[in-house]
C-alpha cells in the first residue's frame, strides 16, 4: 500500500481523535518566524487540518497541500469558512505551489512518510530566501508504564506497526541529513492528552498501521486497546504523557 493511501477511511476517527499542538507552540513559530496576517504558510501532508486549523485562527494564510482525497476532503469541509484557506491536491515531493511563494514550510506528523531528498528539493523551490522549514510531531513519552503496554499491543496485533512517528526517534541522524549544514532548532512543548475510553480507542484506530473492522484480529486488537484503558484509567479518563517536538531550520 502506498503511503498515501494508509489513510484512506480513516479521516472522520482521525480529525475527532488526533491532538492539536500547545498554544506555546504556535506562539513560537509565529514569533521565530515573524509571521503575521500577510505570510504564506505550506502545511505539506496536512491531513484533516489540524495544524492548518490552529494557524488559521492566527490569521495566517495557509496552503495546505494533501494527497489523500479522503483526508483533504475533511479538512475542505471543516475549514471552507476560513477565508485564508487554501486545499491544494498534491504531495511533498510535487506540491504545485509556485516558486519562492512561502514563507515557511511545516510537516506536521508527516516527514516519515516523504521522500525526505525530494522534499527537501522541493521545500527550496517553493521558499522564500531564507525561509525555514518546520518538522513537528506529537509524541509519547516511553518513560510511561501506559505507554509502553500500548506499543506491545501494536506489536502484537499490528504487522505493518514499526514504531510511533514512523520510526523516526527524537535524535535521528536523518535531520543532520535534512537541514543546511546539518544546523536546527529542536524545541519540546508539554502536551499531555487527557481522554475518556471512546478518544483513547479512537487515538488507536485512527494509526495508519491500526487494524481495520475487516482485518482477522480486530476484536482482539480492540479488547486489549479496552483492558488497558481500564489498567491505567481514573474516573473515567486516562492521561497520556506527550509532548510536541520540532525541528526547525533551513534547508
Amino acid at each position: 500500500m502506498k503511503p498515501t493511501d494508509k489513510f484512506s477511511g480513516k479521516a472522520n476517527v482521525y480529525s475527532r481523535s488526533r491532538p492539536s499542538y500547545p498554544n506555546e507552540y504556535i506562539d513560537y513559530l509565529l514569533s521565530v518566524n515573524s509571521l503575521n496576517e500577510t505570510s504564506r504558510v505550506a502545511d505539506i501532508g496536512s491531513g484533516t487540518g489540524i495544524l492548518t486549523r490552529q494557524l488559521l485562527e492566527r490569521n495566517v494564510s495557509v496552503l495546505a497541500v494533501e494527497p489523500n482525497d479522503d483526508m483533504r476532503t475533511k479538512a475542505e469541509q471543516d475549514l471552507q469558512r476560513f477565508e485564508q484557506f487554501t486545499s491544494i491536491k498534491g504531495s511533498a515531493e510535487e506540491t504545485t505551489l509556485q516558486d519562492n511563494s512561502v514563507d515557511l514550510v511545516i510537516a506536521a506528523l508527516a516527514f516519515h512518510w516523504f521522500d525526505q531528498e525530494k522534499f527537501k528539493l522541493e521545500c527550496n523551490r517553493i521558499l522564500k530566501q531564507e525561509g525555514k522549514v518546520a518538522l513537528v510531531w506529537n509524541s509519547r513519552d516511553f518513560k510511561s508504564p501506559l505507554i509502553k503496554g500500548n506499543v506491545e499491543i501494536f506489536k502484537k496485533y499490528c504487522p505493518t506497526f514499526y514504531g510511533f512517528s514512523g520510526g523516526i526517534g527524537e535524535g535521528e541522524e536523518v535531520f543532520n541529513q535534512f537541514f543546511r549544514d546539518g544546523q536546527y532548532e529542536l524545541k519540546r512543548f508539554p502536551n499531555d492528552l487527557v481522554m475518556d475510553f471512546e478518544g483513547f480507542l479512537s487515538r488507536n484506530l485512527s494509526a495508519s498501521y491500526s487494524l481495520k473492522e475487516s482485518d482477522d484480529e480486530y476484536q482482539h486488537f480492540v479488547e486489549a486497546i479496552t483492558n488497558l484503558f481500564e489498567k491505567y484509567s481514573h474516573n473515567g479518563k486516562i492521561v497520556m504523557p506527550n509532548f510536541t517536538r520540532s525541528y526547525l531550520g533551513n534547508v
